[in-house]
C-alpha cells in the first residue's frame, strides 16, 4: 500500500496540516454551513486586523465591502443582457417558422407588419409577410426541436428541463458540478429559444432562472469572498434567481419574493437587500432593451381598469379551486410520466422523444386558432378586453360563435394533457407559461358564462345593484389572469411572490383582491392532494438529498428511535484519537463510504472529541504528493495522532516510521444530540442549520 513519505509526513506536521484543499467538497456532496460562516468570519476579521498595516491593505477592505454590491450588479446586468437577447430571438423564430419578411428576412412579423395596421396573429392582412405552406410550418419545428435536444446531449445535459429544481437543491447546499457552468450557459441560452419556438408546451421562464443562476456563479468566482466560500456563494445564487424571475415577468419584486419563498435556503437581510437590487437591475437593462417593442417588461399588460364587484369573489374562488386541482393532477401525471421514462427504456432514446412529442404538438396545435399561434401571445389576446372599442378578432367570436367556444375548450383539454409529457424532456422546458395558458384557458370560459349569466338575468339579487340591464359589467379577460394565477399556484404552490408576480405582469393593481382569493383557494386545494409542487417532487423523484426548512415535523419519535447502528447491526464505524496507523485509516476509507468519521478517545471510554470529514482524511493522507511531486514508499504503520501534541520520532534509524499529526482537520465542535432528543428538535436543528 502506498501512502504519504517521510518528506510528506514531515510537510503535513511543519505546516500543521494547513492543507489549502481541505475545506472544498466532492460533487454530488453537501456543504458544512457552519464551517463555511466560520472561514468566512475568520477571513473577514484577517481584514479588519490588516487595514491599519498600509494603505493597500486599506483599499484591499474596501474592496472586500464592496465586492457584495458588485457581482450582483454585474449578474443583474448579464441576466438582463441574456433575457432581452433570448426574448428577441426567441421572437424571431417563433415567427419565422411559419413565414418571412420579403427582403428582410431579419424581421419578426410585427416589425415587419408595422406599418401595416392590419397584422394579425394569424399572420393575415400583410402584404409584406410571406406565410410559408403548413408542411414547412411544421418541418420546421421538427428542426428546431432536434436542433435544440442535440445540442443538449453533445455538448451540456444539463442544460435540458427548467433547472429549478436543481438551482433550488443547489441552494440548500447541495453540489453539483458543472451545472451553472459556462456551457450550460452558453447551450441553454441557445437552445431555449429554439425549444419555444418549435411550439412545445413549454416556455422559458423556468430556463431564464437558471440562466441568470449561471451567470451568478460565473461572476462569484472572479471575487474570492464568494467563489471561495461555498455560503456565500449561495447568497450571489440567490440573488440571480430574483432576477432570473425579474426579467422572465418583468417582476423586480416578485423576483426577490420568489428567491425567498421558493428556491433560498439561506437568506439573510443583506442578501434581500441585494437580491432587489440585483433583479433591479436586470429588469432595468432589459426595459433599455425593449425586446417586446411595447415599452413594458412583459406581453401580458392590461389596459383596462373596469372594477370587479363583489360577487365575483365566489367565480374567482371557484378558478382557484379548480386551479388546485388542475396542479394536484397534474404533479401526479408527469412525475409519474418522469419515473416511467426514467426507468424504462424511453430515457435512452431522448432526442427521438423529443421528436414525436414535437410532431404530435406540431400536428394537433395547427387546427386549432388558439393552440396554433405562440402560448405567450395566447394568453396576452385572452387577458384582454373585448369591448365595443378594443374588438379582437380572436376572443370576440367568444360571444358570437359556439364555434371558438369549443376552440377554447379543445385547446384547454389538448393544452393540459401534452404538458405532462412535455415538461422533463431533454430540452430546455420551463412550466410557468403553459400553466398559466392552461389557466388563461379555463379563466376565460368560466368569465364568458358569468358575463353571459350576468346578461341573461339582469334582475338577479346577486348583481342586480352592480349591473345595468342590457349592459356587461363583468370582464372575462379578468378571469384569464385569475385563472392563469390559479394554475400557476396549483403547480408550483406559490403564494405571496405568485400574488405579487402577477400584480406586476399585468399591471392590475386594483385586481390583486381576486388574485389573493384565487392563490389561496388554488393552495388549500392542491395542499389537500399532496404538500409538494412540481420542484419539490422533481428533487424527489431525482433523488437529492433536500431537507425542506419549511416543512413542519410531526411525530412523537426520540432520536434513540431512529440512531445507527441498532442492536445486532455492525459497531459505529470511528477513528482513536492515537493508536491508529495509516494503514488502518486507508482500509477505513477503502471499505466505507462515510462521509466522515466521529473522532474518539479509544474503544473502551467512547469519549468523543470531535468529527473528521471523509475528504478531509483523503487529502491529508496523499493529497499533497501530487503537489509536492514526492513519489516516496510509506510504510503503512505510520502512527497517526489527532492529539494537539505528538510524539517526536526515536533516534533509531532512518526508516523508522514519522508519526503524522492530523489535530487541525479535526472539527472539534460538532452539532450534537442527546439520544432522548425529540425528533421534531433533531429535524429542526438540521434543516435550519444546514
Amino acid at each position: 500500500t502506498t501512502g504519504t513519505g517521510t518528506h510528506l509526513l514531515e510537510t503535513i506536521n511543519n505546516s500543521d496540516a494547513n492543507i489549502d484543499d481541505i475545506g472544498t467538497y466532492d460533487d454530488f456532496h453537501t456543504i458544512d454551513w457552519l464551517r463555511e460562516m466560520s472561514r468566512n468570519r475568520l477571513r473577514h476579521r484577517q481584514i479588519l486586523y490588516r487595514k491599519k498595516e498600509s494603505f493597500f491593505r486599506t483599499l484591499k477592505g474596501l474592496h472586500d465591502a464592496w465586492s457584495g454590491w458588485l457581482v450582483v450588479l454585474l449578474v443583474g446586468l448579464a441576466a438582463g443582457t441574456c433575457a432581452g437577447l433570448i426574448d428577441i430571438v426567441t421572437k424571431w423564430l417563433t415567427d419565422v417558422k411559419l413565414g418571412t419578411c420579403s427582403g428582410k428576412f431579419w424581421l419578426n412579423q410585427e416589425s415587419c407588419c408595422w406599418n401595416s395596421h392590419t397584422a394579425e396573429p394569424s399572420g393575415t392582412g400583410c402584404s409584406e409577410w410571406k406565410t410559408w405552406a403548413t408542411i414547412f410550418g411544421v418541418e420546421n419545428t421538427l428542426i428546431f426541436a432536434s436542433l435544440a435536444a442535440l445540442l443538449v446531449k453533445m455538448f451540456a445535459p444539463y442544460a435540458c428541463g427548467s433547472g429549478i429544481p436543481e438551482v433550488k437543491t443547489i441552494l440548500s447546499g447541495f453540489i453539483i458540478r458543472g451545472y451553472l457552468g459556462k456551457w450550460t450557459l452558453l447551450i441553454k441560452s441557445i437552445t431555449a429559444p429554439l425549444a419555444v419556438a418549435s411550439n412545445l408546451s413549454l416556455g422559458k421562464e423556468g430556463p431564464l432562472v437558471h440562466i441568470a443562476s449561471c451567470c451568478g456563479n460565473i461572476f462569484a468566482h472572479l471575487f474570492p469572498k464568494y467563489g471561495k466560500n461555498e455560503a456565500k456563494k449561495r447568497e450571489v445564487l440567490s440573488a440571480a434567481a430574483a432576477a432570473g424571475v425579474s426579467v422572465a415577468f418583468g417582476a423586480p419584486v416578485g423576483g426577490v419574493l420568489f428567491s425567498l419563498e421558493e428556491v433560498s435556503y439561506y437568506f439573510p437581510m443583506k442578501t434581500l437587500w441585494r437580491s432587489f437590487f440585483c433583479a433591479l437591475t436586470a429588469a432595468f437593462i432589459l426595459r433599455s432593451i425593449n425586446p417586446f417593442g411595447n415599452s413594458h417588461l412583459v406581453m401580458f399588460y392590461v389596459t383596462y381598469n373596469k372594477p370587479w364587484f363583489l360577487f365575483e369573489l365566489v367565480p374567482f374562488a371557484l378558478i382557484g379551486a379548480l386551479g388546485g386541482l388542475y396542479g394536484a393532477a397534474f404533479i401526479h401525471a408527469n412525475l409519474a410520466w418522469c419515473k416511467f421514462r426514467k426507468n424504462s427504456k424511453l430515457g435512452n432514446y431522448p432526442i427521438l422523444e423529443v421528436v414525436v412529442v414535437t410532431f404530435i404538438t406540431a400536428a394537433a396545435s395547427y387546427p386549432n386558432p388558439y393552440t396554433r399561434i405562440d402560448a405567450s401571445m395566447m394568453i396576452a389576446e385572452l387577458v384582454k378586453e373585448c369591448g365595443p372599442v378594443m374588438q379582437n378578432n380572436l376572443l370576440v367570436k367568444i360571444s358570437q360563435r359556439c364555434q371558438s367556444f369549443s376552440n377554447l375548450a379543445l385547446a384547454l383539454l389538448f393544452k393540459g394533457i401534452i404538458t405532462v409529457f412535455t415538461f422533463g424532456i431533454k430540452v430546455p422546458t420551463g412550466l410557468f407559461i403553459p400553466s398559466m395558458g392552461v389557466g388563461a384557458i379555463m379563466g376565460r370560459l368560466i368569465g364568458v358564462g358569468v358575463e353571459q349569466l350576468v346578461y341573461n338575468y339582469p334582475d338577479c339579487a346577486l348583481w342586480k345593484t352592480s349591473c345595468h340591464a342590457g349592459h356587461s359589467c363583468v370582464t372575462p379577460g379578468l378571469y384569464a389572469m385569475v385563472g392563469a394565477a390559479a394554475t400557476l399556484g396549483g403547480v408550483t404552490r406559490m403564494t405571496v411572490s405568485l400574488v405579487v408576480i402577477m400584480f406586476e405582469l399585468t399591471g392590475g393593481l386594483q385586481y390583486i383582491v381576486p388574485l389573493m382569493a384565487a392563490a389561496m383557494f388554488s393552495k388549500w386545494v392542491g395542499d389537500a392532494f399532496g404538500n409538494e409542487g412540481i420542484y419539490d417532487g422533481h428533487i424527489r423523484l431525482n433523488g437529492y438529498p433536500f431537507l425542506d426548512n419549511k416543512e413542519e415535523f410531526t411525530h412523537t419519535t426520540l432520536a434513540t428511535d431512529v440512531m445507527r447502528p441498532r442492536r445486532g447491526d455492525q459497531p459505529l464505524t470511528v477513528i482513536e484519537q492515537e493508536g491508529m496507523t495509516v494503514g488502518d485509516l486507508e482500509h477505513l476509507v477503502r471499505t466505507t463510504k462515510y462521509n466522515g468519521f466521529p473522532v474518539i478517545t479509544s474503544h473502551e471510554s467512547q469519549q468523543l472529541i470531535g468529527y473528521l470529514y471523509r475528504r478531509d482524511l483523503i487529502l491529508a493522507l496523499g493529497g499533497q504528493m501530487a503537489r509536492l511531486n514526492v513519489i516516496v514508499e510509506t510504510p503503512i504503520n505510520s502512527l497517526v495522532y489527532f492529539t494537539l501534541h505528538a510524539p517526536t520520532p526515536s533516534l533509531g534509524g532512518a526508516n523508522d516510521p514519522v508519526p503524522l499529526r492530523l489535530f487541525n482537520i479535526v472539527d472539534l465542535s460538532p452539532i450534537t444530540v442527546t439520544d432522548h432528543t425529540p425528533m421534531e428538535i433533531v429535524v429542526e436543528i438540521f434543516s435550519k442549520l444546514g
